[in-house]
Order: C-alpha cells, then structure tokens, then sequence
C-alpha cells in the first residue's frame, strides 16, 4: 500500500530530506509553507513551498534560485524523486552562477 502525502506533509518531509543532504534553514515564512535552505558556506537557496514564488518572495530572497513547489498529494517515492532532482537543478544553477560571479554568490554590480 502507498502512502499518500499531503503537501504540508510532503514539504516537511522534503526539508527533512535536504537537511540530510548538508542544507540548513536559513527562512521560513509566518504560515509555514515557504522554506529556503542553503548548504553551509554557500551564497544560494532552495525554496520548497507548496505554491510558485510571489513578487515580495523574488524581492526578499534573491538568492533563491531553486524551488520545489509541493502543490498536490504525493507519495513518498514521487518526493524522493523530486527532491533529488530539486538538488540537481540546484547544483547545476549554482556552479552556473558561481562560474559567472566568482565562489563568492553574485556580484553587487
């Protein structure tokens, strides 16, 4: 039998998942359902949340350049799945940025 997780289940699990990865929490909105974790040392987030980015969101967390969005029920194979490919995307964006700007994030030009 698969067990079906709701999207405030799925999220919690997810940041679970990454923390085991080496990310941390560094955010979290009033409501719970938007997270940014960042790996230790690292200039970039990854968001999880269960809706897309806002305006206000992009403006207060520029370094996110990542998101997991957990809209619907899913099982626990389909959030394993979909977070390791969160955390490829991740890390493919961060070496783009990081081979544009330096180790050090983006540069304040």
């Amino acid at each position: 039998m698969t067990v079906v997780l709701r999207p405030a289940e799925a999220l919690a699990r997810a940041v679970e998942r990454l923390a085991a990865q080496g990310f941390a929490v560094v955010a979290r909105n009033t409501r719970g359902d938007s997270v940014y974790l960042k790996p230790e040392a690292c200039a970039f987030a990854l968001r999880v949340s269960n809706h897309a980015r806002t305006a206000k969101q992009r403006k207060n967390h520029p370094d996110a350049i990542t998101s997991l969005v957990l809209r619907d029920p899913t099982s626990e194979t389909a959030l394993a799945e979909a977070v390791a490919v969160a955390v490829r995307n991740f890390a493919g964006e961060r070496a783009k940025r990081e081979g544009e700007t330096g180790a050090n994030g983006p540069s304040q030009a």
